[in-house]
Formats: structure tokens, C-alpha cells, sequence
């Protein structure tokens, strides 16, 4: 197993959560991409963004359905701005790269804000470590393992 997906694992066993991690060749790396391999709607697949609000990183886990209203994004952590974070930004506040951060097990305690619309479904699916490997769970435990606080994140305008 790679390390970044022990680490996932490990994490999530550490939340009382046993995961089965599928991998996908064909890769993740997207929402529309992990729904197609998955089997699912893209509204069901856990984006983890993140962000940078007033120099200090967030991790924003989104619906695929969903873009991120930047504004709600910095109201919501008591911020003037948020912008996306670059890769080396996100990969130093959650050891992870683009494409395959997971919604916990980073390297840095970073606030999470989870979107409210992850809630309206019974499964969704997260990246676990790698841009090709994804698990699935509740959206309770994803907020309970991550730690993140369930927001309204959603760009009205986007869709």
C-alpha cells in the first residue's frame, strides 16, 4: 500500500473508521472523473480544496456539483480574503498534492469546512492520499473524522 494511502487509513482507523480504499487507474483526479469511475453523481464526490484566507490555510471539503463562493469561504473563518491555495501551499498545509488530498490525516492541524450539500447525500467519496484512489463513507463521519465545521460554501452564481 503507498504511504499517502496508510496514511488515510491510519487516520481514519484513528476516527474509529474502517475504509476500502479503491484505486482507479484511469485516475481521480476530478469530480467528473472520480463519479465516472466510481458510479456515482458528482455531487456525491468530497473535492478537498484548499485555500488560503489571510495567510492562513483551510481545506474546504466540497461537492463536486459545487464551486466554492471565495467570499463565504473567508466570512466563514473570520477572514477579509481566501484564495486557492498554489500546490506547494497545499502540499505543506496537508503533506498531500493536489488531486488526492484526503479530508483528514494532513500534516498540519488546518481548519475544515465542510459543505452543507454533502449532507443531502447517503454516501459520498473522498480522495484518500493519491489523484487515483478514493473511499467511501457517511457524511456524518466525514465531519466527525475531519473535524470541519458544515458551512454553506456554495457559489450561487456557479452552476
Amino acid at each position: 500500500m503507498h504511504p499517502n494511502v496508510s496514511r488515510v487509513v491510519e487516520a481514519a482507523a484513528a476516527e474509529g473508521l474502517a475504509i476500502e480504499v479503491r484505486r482507479f487507474p484511469e485516475g481521480t483526479r476530478t469530480a467528473a472523473d472520480a463519479a465516472r469511475a466510481v458510479g456515482c453523481e458528482a455531487a456525491q464526490i468530497v473535492k478537498s480544496l484548499v485555500f488560503v484566507a489571510d495567510d492562513r490555510p483551510v481545506v474546504a471539503l466540497v461537492s463536486g456539483a459545487n464551486r466554492v463562493d471565495l467570499h463565504k469561504l473567508a466570512s466563514a473563518v473570520g477572514a477579509t480574503s481566501a484564495r486557492r491555495a498554489d500546490g506547494d501551499e497545499a502540499r505543506a498545509a496537508t503533506g498531500f498534492a493536489i488531486g488526492g488530498v484526503p479530508p483528514f490525516g494532513h500534516t498540519t492541524d488546518t481548519t475544515i469546512l465542510v459543505d452543507r450539500d454533502l449532507e443531502s447525500h447517503d454516501i459520498v467519496w473522498a480522495a484518500a492520499g493519491l489523484p487515483d484512489a478514493v473511499f467511501a463513507l457517511r457524511p456524518a463521519d466525514l465531519v466527525r473524522a475531519s473535524g470541519g465545521r458544515v458551512v454553506d460554501l456554495a457559489d450561487p452564481s456557479a452552476g
